[in-house]
C-alpha cells in the first residue's frame, strides 16, 4: 500500500523534512525513499494519512515516532529507508503534526 508521508529527521548537525510515500508499511515499520541518507538509529517523526478505504471512516492522520534501522541505495536519485515504529498516535483534525 502506498500512502503519502511527511518525514522529519534529526541528525548530528541537521534537521530535515521531506514529503514522500510508503513503499511498504506494517504495524512495526515503514519503508520509504528520501533524497538524503540518514544514519542508523537517527530519530524520525512520520505523519501519514490512512485513506477511507482503510479506516472506513474518512481519512485519518497518524503520527509515528521511530528510528532508522537500515538504508539502501535502491534507486539512483533516492535512498531507501527502513524505519522501526516505536509508538504512534492518531491526530485529530487541525492538530499540530510535531511533538510538543
Amino acid at each position: 500500500m502506498r500512502l503519502p508521508l511527511k518525514v522529519r529527521w534529526t541528525g548530528e548537525a541537521s534537521v530535515g523534512e521531506a514529503a514522500t510515500e510508503t513503499k511498504e508499511v506494517s504495524s512495526r515499520g515503514i519503508y520509504f525513499f528520501l533524497p538524503k541518507d540518514l544514519k542508523h538509529g537517527a530519530p524520525l517523526e512520520i505523519v501519514m494519512t490512512l485513506p477511507h478505504e482503510v479506516t472506513l471512516a474518512g481519512p485519518v492522520k497518524v503520527r509515528c515516532l521511530g528510528h532508522v534501522v537500515r538504508t539502501d541505495l535502491e534507486r539512483e536519485q533516492d535512498i531507501g529507508v527502513a524505519a522501526a515504529i516505536e509508538r504512534y498516535e492518531f491526530l485529530r483534525d487541525g492538530e499540530a503534526t510535531s511533538p510538543n
